[in-house]
């Protein structure tokens, strides 16, 4: 079996790299993890053809799961999605918070589990507390 990949879209390329470092730190490099961060130009922002090519880098035959930081890179990520070539393999949009999403689908990738269950990690971790209430 191989591994799901993951794509992390933020509107800042060094969120979306330090995101990057984190989980792959966690996963010991187990995980292939792209980023599009920012625009083309070094401002803040999401471009759907960066994104297209991130899913590209990091696709494989157990698909991608792509995690967002803000919801108007939603809309980026959907037209990247739509850009994709036919037979571009099984990707999703997570719903699930940037950086505890990340690492915990990375986790959850490194273990071997379907796209379907890294999916319902990294939403799982909406449902973490920080702190003792």
């Amino acid at each position: 079996m191989g591994t799901v990949s993951l794509v992390l879209v933020s509107h800042s390329r060094q969120l979306a790299e330090g995101v990057r470092e984190l989980a792959a730190q966690m996963t010991q490099g187990k995980v292939k993890i792209a980023v599009a961060g920012g625009t083309a130009d070094g401002r803040l922002g999401t471009d759907a053809t960066a994104i297209a090519g991130a899913i590209q880098e990091v696709r494989g035959a157990d698909g991608v799961l792509v995690l967002v930081d803000l919801g108007s890179a939603v809309l980026s990520t959907q037209m990247a999605i739509e850009q994709l070539p036919e037979g571009a393999g099984r990707v999703l949009l997570s719903n699930a918070p940037f950086v505890e999403g990340a690492v915990i689908a990375a986790v959850e990738a490194s273990i071997d589990s379907d796209l379907d269950g890294v999916a319902a990690a990294a939403l799982g971790a909406r449902e973490m507390e920080k702190v003792n209430p």
